[in-house]
């Protein structure tokens, strides 16, 4: 079995300007079971996108829950846009927009019909609204479906239509909870599409999703696993520190003892892994400086090199690293318990 050596969780750097969302120490309990969320802190700033990655099950729809008031924490402090969210003002909530999982608008009304309605219940004039209506269907793509029945649209297309509704207002903080569970892989990279769009007008986006291939998409990514934070940074970040470093394959004509020593002892090499009789993955500091250092070592060496390049985990292989290392962590905390008993 593969040993996983903890490493330290990341933190956000500190806030460049105010910080839109703040939660400190967040735990939320029902009734007397575990805990679904706990001790969960991080920080959103405005403007950007902000991804609560983690699988089915991990907390994530509480968490957005009680960033919006609906649910209170049962320990820890929340604030968004200044205010705790169960002491909301109609005010407030005019600068936030939520877009739930589920499709929560009117089957038969049609699609403008729709877009109408909520754009009225946030205040929106009776003047404003037709323009603004368009606008927004226009902008996800609905436009020429205005008069069907929302009944009468596809899954995704009404996952638009929600996506419209959530924007008629022109939130500046948007929550969006899991927006492209269920659709396709081409209206999934429209929604991100439309999601940067927002982000590039100052707008800032709260986004769960359990796709973790979105994650490149956000400035910052928050993983949880049953209600925990495993990890908290910028995609980069946390692909680095998953992974121990920048990653290196290295293919030879033939993998020897004489070549791996090699590798191990040069200062920029922190590990040496084989998955062949020629093929090594190397973990270093930078892959930009080790690469010709490597070269130079092997070549004066007369180890003879079939081909060398940076490689770039998609971030599936980093979120599974990090579970692996979550649960071997786990593990290992109750085989301590069980010793101490």
């Amino acid at each position: 079995m593969q040993t996983i050596t903890p490493v330290p969780q990341i933190k956000l750097a500190e806030p460049v300007n105010d910080a839109i969302i703040q939660v400190q120490s967040l735990s939320k309990r029902f009734g007397k079971g575990e805990p679904t969320v706990r001790d969960l802190s991080f920080e959103v700033q405005k403007g950007e996108i902000f991804c609560l990655l983690g699988p089915s099950g991990s907390g994530k729809s509480t968490i957005m829950r009680m960033l919006n008031g609906v649910y209170r924490p049962s320990e820890g402090k929340v604030q968004v846009l200044g205010v705790e969210p169960h002491n909301f003002k109609r005010r407030t909530r005019a600068l936030m927009g939520y877009m739930p999982q589920q499709f929560v608008l009117f089957p038969e009304l049609s699609t403008i019909e729709n877009v109408n309605f909520v754009a009225s219940v946030y205040g929106v004039s009776w003047a404003g609204r037709r323009n603004k209506a368009r606008e927004m269907l226009e902008f996800v793509d609905l436009w020429d479906a205005r008069n069907r029945l929302a009944s009468q649209l596809s899954g995704g297309m009404q996952r638009r239509l929600e996506l419209a509704a959530t924007l008629v207002h022109r939130p500046q903080l948007i929550f969006v909870d899991e927006p492209t569970a269920g659709i396709d892989p081409i209206l999934r990279a429209k929604f991100w599409e439309h999601f940067k769009s927002l982000k590039n007008e100052g707008r800032t986006l709260f986004v769960t999703t359990q796709y973790v291939t979105e994650a490149d998409y956000c400035d910052k990514v928050a993983i949880i696993n049953q209600g925990r934070l495993l990890a908290l940074g910028g995609p980069e970040a946390i692909r680095q520190e998953a992974m121990g470093g920048e990653i290196i394959n290295l293919t030879l004509e033939e993998v020897s003892r004489e070549a791996v020593r090699l590798l191990r002892q040069m200062p920029q090499v922190r590990r040496v892994q084989g998955s062949s009789t020629e093929n090594l993955r190397l973990t270093v500091e930078d892959a930009g400086e080790a690469l010709p250092e490597i070269i130079n070592a092997l070549q004066q060496n007369n180890i003879e090199i079939q081909s060398i390049e940076p490689y770039r985990p998609d971030f599936e292989e980093v979120f599974v690293q990090l579970m692996e290392r979550d649960n071997a962590n786990k593990e290992t905390a109750e085989n301590q318990k069980v010793h101490v008993r």
